[in-house]
């Protein structure tokens, strides 16, 4: 973690943090954040060394935490030999400054934290675009200064003075950089539309694979079609998108994208910057949905999802729910999703009902097609091969007046026929 580096001692033992979070309601739900947060922190490389939570009606404007608590974490981070206190909200700017100063050791919020991890996960071109992208709007947005006061810096009366301040330096090279970077992902963005439209000429379904982050998503492609995607019993253990090629038992080939994982408290930042590749989900025919079946939030996980869903506008697809990592876990219930239109228990790790689910899989792809039964002239006989390269050919005669054709084929060819 970058802001923590200063603080690093010269054996390079990892960073030693305490976590903390204010508690503003259900209990439970706080204390499930703070356990993510820890995940976190561990997913980043340092050593969870404290935790504290801190019950109170908001936080405290100024400090996020109570004076006393402040306190008590100084005294725990001296004994701990502690170098930084991450808390499990978005600070302030002020926030952050008054606790580093009560302190004496670096502060992070969430925000820094999952900032800090992306960073290190990103390898594509995208992904590290996307990544600095977030990176520089969160940092712009905590640049302190003296407001309005510096906009009259730069010439006319009672403006003379040293010029342009550093402050207001940084401020527009931030902004330069931002614009540049948000050319670049439009241009990404209209690399990924023109392969969107490639695919749709070629015929070729897509289902994109959603869900809570640690979910298995990766496994799941992995064991579906050897992708080879590194997989880690850790939060946001691949970052870049990866899209393979399944065939599934009746023949028909399908592209399965395995996309960023959801969190909650996800940073705005992260999910403008990241809103390009999210919305693989919009493009896909199919949405799977990978719930992870053992974890005790696992409701709160799949609302998450959901709620990224809605804000991203993705809506109108059919979403297969996978409730994975089934062999972790007994219990006497089959689990449910109201928002699917199929639910399975599965393991990607052993393969357990995956070739249910790849039938399932079919069967909603198959929904997309339009039987036809009809006959195409000889000199139109070029249809023909459109129907066997982008659909499902049954029959074919030759007779007398034209090639006699039954066939499933997708909107896309039917348009054409």
């Amino acid at each position: 973690m970058e802001e923590v580096n200063r603080n690093r001692t010269s054996d390079s033992r990892p960073e030693r943090v305490i976590v903390a979070a204010v508690c503003t309601g259900d209990e439970r739900e706080t204390a499930e954040s703070v356990e993510e947060l820890v995940q976190l922190a561990d997913t980043a490389g340092a050593q969870v060394v404290g935790r504290v939570i801190q019950n109170l009606e908001n936080p405290v404007p100024g400090t996020y935490l109570g004076a006393g608590k402040i306190e008590e974490i100084h005294n725990l981070a001296v004994a701990a030999d502690a170098d930084a206190l991450i808390c499990d909200d978005e600070l302030s700017p002020a926030q952050m400054k008054n606790l580093e100063r009560s302190l004496e050791c670096a502060v992070l919020d969430r925000t820094m934290l999952i900032l800090d991890i992306f960073a290190r996960r990103a390898h594509t071109s995208e992904g590290q675009i996307q990544v600095e992208l977030a990176q520089l709007q969160y940092r712009l947005s905590r640049l302190e200064g003296s407001g309005n006061a510096l906009s009259r810096l730069g010439g006319g009366i009672g403006t003379r003075g040293p010029g342009e301040k550093k402050l207001e330096t940084d401020r527009r090279r931030i902004r330069s950089r931002i614009s540049r970077l948000k050319e670049e992902l439009r241009d990404v963005e209209q690399h990924r539309e023109l392969l969107h439209e490639g695919r749709v000429r070629k015929s070729i379904p897509s289902a994109a694979i959603v869900g809570y982050t640690n979910a298995g998503k990766s496994t799941l492609l992995n064991t579906l079609t050897g992708a080879g995607v590194p997989e880690e019993d850790q939060l946001f253990a691949t970052l870049d998108p990866t899209t393979r090629r399944l065939t599934l038992p009746d023949g028909q080939e399908v592209l399965l994208t395995d996309t960023v994982g959801f969190i909650r408290k996800l940073p705005h930042h992260l999910i403008s910057a990241f809103r390009s590749t999210l919305e693989e989900a919009r493009h896909a025919d199919v949405i799977i949905h990978v719930v992870d079946s053992s974890s005790s939030q696992m409701g709160r996980q799949m609302e998450v999802v959901y709620q990224t869903f809605d804000e991203l506008s993705i809506s109108g697809r059919p979403v297969i729910t996978l409730f994975n990592k089934c062999d972790r876990k007994e219990r006497g219930f089959h689990l449910s999703d109201p928002r699917a239109e199929h639910c399975l228990d599965i393991s990607a790790k052993t393969g357990q009902n995956l070739d249910q689910f790849e039938a399932v899989l079919a069967d909603v792809l198959n929904e997309r097609f339009i039987l036809i039964d009809r006959v195409i002239r000889y000199q139109d006989a070029g249809k023909v091969q459109l129907i066997r390269r982008g659909g499902k050919l049954l029959s074919e005669v030759y007779e007398s007046d034209g090639i006699h054709v039954i066939a499933y084929v997708p909107p896309e060819v039917y348009g054409k026929l």
